[in-house]
């Protein structure tokens, strides 16, 4: 794996915890010389993964819509900072920019994010793992929510799996390293093909 996109917050959380899951995460893909994508910024736990791989020796490169340049501050010592026009721009140049998608704590913006490419996974558009860096356990109710959707028939069993988990950083590149995609969400009947 040669790039990994992150998905973060741009504020730095209730706990230091989370700064220091992203610095973790950093030195990581700084480590196995994977390069990290993200959103751009300079402030909260984007900027300290950003400032944790760029510490190590690693490549970064952020997008960032030009309207949120100054708005979240953006990263002044980026490997490279491509502006793109809007926040679609954003997610659609990160997905074609990363070959998976890591998901640490953050708000509204990080789960729109997330949600779109593992809807995007279940629809096919794209084969590349996907997950959750559990930091604090953070994700450990949206996880029990995911359980539920699947409970209530609201998405597939095999979907569940889709999205990896871990607590630690290089764990969780191993199981990206290994990550085999379910079958592409259908809605034909068993005898139609």
């Amino acid at each position: 794996m040669k790039s990994v996109a992150v998905f973060c917050g741009s504020s730095k959380g209730a706990s230091e915890v989370y700064v220091e899951g992203a610095k973790q995460l950093g030195k990581e893909l700084a480590r196995r010389g994977i390069t990290l994508v993200y959103g751009g910024s300079s402030i909260g736990v984007m900027g300290a993964v950003a400032d944790s791989v760029l510490a190590e020796g690693g490549q970064v490169i952020g997008v960032m819509p030009g309207f949120l340049d100054k708005r979240e501050i953006s990263h002044k010592h980026l490997t490279e900072l491509i502006i793109v026009g809007s926040m679609h721009e954003r997610k659609a140049k990160m997905a074609e920019l990363s070959e998976g998608f890591m998901t640490l704590p953050g708000g509204p913006g990080t789960m729109e994010e997330f949600f779109e490419i593992f809807t995007w996974a279940q629809l096919g558009l794209h084969r590349k793992p996907l997950g959750f860096l559990n930091t604090n356990h953070y994700y450990d109710p949206l996880l029990e929510f995911f359980k539920h959707m699947a409970t209530e028939q609201f998405l597939q069993e095999k979907y569940l799996s889709m999205a990896l988990v871990d607590t630690d950083p290089g764990r969780l590149l191993d199981q990206f390293g290994s990550y085999e995609p379910p079958a592409v969400k259908t809605f034909l009947k068993p005898d139609q093909t």
